[in-house]
């Protein structure tokens, strides 16, 4: 194979569908990936696991894979096509069985394999201590997940086993990307510049339409055309790792140097040291050249030996965040909020909740800057919101910011509440010895 194309369908868990479809259907890709978990994300899953042991994968995972399996496999004048994608979240193995129901519904025969092995949950010894100074013996009961971030390996397994799909759990964002470019170009897995240069690639597409103009468009500064219909990324990679970052002619966003350079320092701490489970990558001498329109050559990145740790994120309940709403407009709008935060404020004092990380704030005010300006807005909304250890405290503070419908201040309007658990999240660093990555169907 000469050239690899790549495409990214997805950047989190609730993106959108149609860029991906329309990747899978005008892209003329090899592999299509979808990367969907977040640090909470799989804590998330995990706690819906516990309710319903055949959930706790991507809850948009049936709608995505119905919409792009025709595409997958073996078609006339067409590269094969084939999906690997992180959405297997909690679950893997459920979500292996619930895209081979979806395909045979389909009247599809694909090869569907899951990738296990980052659960360490029952691994994970009780005085190991986290980046928050806890130990994991010390959150007891309330430790919900404890998901390892795997590399490559298990991806890679999967497509030798010639899988059409491959459904992963927790596995580092640029390695779901790095897996199919090792697989098919042959790179040992101590190839460490041409790793770089792959993890580069999966870097720059991991986050979907962050690359190709979205989160880059800025009006009047950074003007993005059509950013309704914006397309998702695809990478046209050499066997040495080296790649042109586009997306499908005609639509919408902008695949420009300037949005590759912000994607590029994205979430990098060290541009020298990129650590993740296969390679220490190098991003520190990488360039960009916009060779046309949308098309832009990613070059300099190398890398070195991996890490011998794999980081693990843990997931914990760590109480419950109460939250009330109310709006207030028109002349004088601002008073009467200020008057009905400072009541909230008393009341929670006077019947006595407890709670921590208290934010009472002005939406349009002071939420994100501070004491207001001198413009008077003619609307303003109430925000008060604090975490507190007991749900039934959380519960009054939405409460209270409801009763100012009737109990005043004048003309407050819109109120909403709730009350949610809080899924805290902590990581730590593990042997990767202490980490068997497999497949399973």
């Amino acid at each position: 194979m000469n050239t690899l194309r790549i495409g990214s369908g997805a950047g989190y868990s609730g993106d959108r569908i149609e860029p991906a479809v329309e990747l899978a259907e005008h892209g003329d890709l090899d592999y299509l990936v979808f990367e969907c978990l977040a640090e909470r994300t799989i804590a998330l899953a995990q706690q819906a696991r516990i309710s319903d042991p055949q959930g706790g994968y991507d809850p948009l995972l049936a709608e995505r894979m119905r919409r792009v399996l025709p595409f997958v496999g073996q078609g006339a004048g067409r590269r094969r096509l084939r999906v690997i994608t992180n959405m297997g979240a909690a679950n893997p193995l459920a979500a292996a069985r619930e895209v081979r129901r979806i395909a045979g519904e389909l009247g599809l025969g694909l090869k569907v394999l899951a990738v296990v092995g980052d659960d360490v949950l029952h691994a994970l010894p009780a005085e190991q201590l986290l980046d928050n100074g806890k130990t994991v013996g010390a959150l007891g009961e309330r430790l919900i997940s404890a998901n390892a971030y795997l590399g490559v390996e298990g991806i890679i397994e999967a497509l030798r086993a010639d899988a059409d799909v491959v459904i992963t759990g927790r596995v580092a964002d640029p390695s779901l990307f790095l897996a199919p470019q090792m697989f098919e170009f042959g790179w040992a897995f101590d190839d460490w510049p041409r790793l770089g240069r792959g993890t580069l690639v999966g870097h720059l597409l991991e986050c979907a339409g962050q690359v190709s103009g979205g989160y880059f468009a800025d009006p009047g500064f950074k003007d993005v055309e059509d950013l309704a219909r914006l397309g998702f990324p695809l990478a046209e990679v050499d066997a040495d790792g080296n790649a042109v970052i586009t997306k499908v002619a005609g639509s919408g966003g902008r695949v420009s140097r300037a949005t590759c350079a912000e994607q590029l320092i994205y979430e990098v701490h060290d541009p020298a040291a990129y650590l993740t489970p296969d390679v220490t990558a190098d991003f520190s001498q990488v360039g960009f050249v916009e060779e046309g329109v949308d098309r832009v050559r990613a070059q300099g990145a190398s890398g070195r030996a991996r890490p011998d740790q794999l980081k693990v994120s843990v997931g914990y309940l760590d109480g419950w965040i109460g939250e009330g709403q109310m709006s207030y407009g028109g002349p004088g709008a601002v008073a009467r909020a200020e008057l009905a935060r400072d009541v909230v404020l008393k009341r929670l004092a006077l019947i006595g909740v407890k709670m921590q990380d208290l934010r009472a704030e002005l939406i349009g005010m002071d939420s994100l800057h501070g004491p207001r300006s001198s413009v008077e807005p003619w609307e303003v909304r109430l925000r008060v919101a604090a975490r507190c250890e007991e749900r039934g405290d959380a519960v009054r503070i939405g409460n209270e910011v409801e009763t100012l419908y009737t109990n005043g201040p004048a003309g407050g309007g819109g109120a909403s509440k709730g009350v949610r658990q809080v899924v805290a999240v902590a990581s730590l660093l593990l042997p990767r010895e202490a980490v068997k990555p497999r497949i399973e169907e």
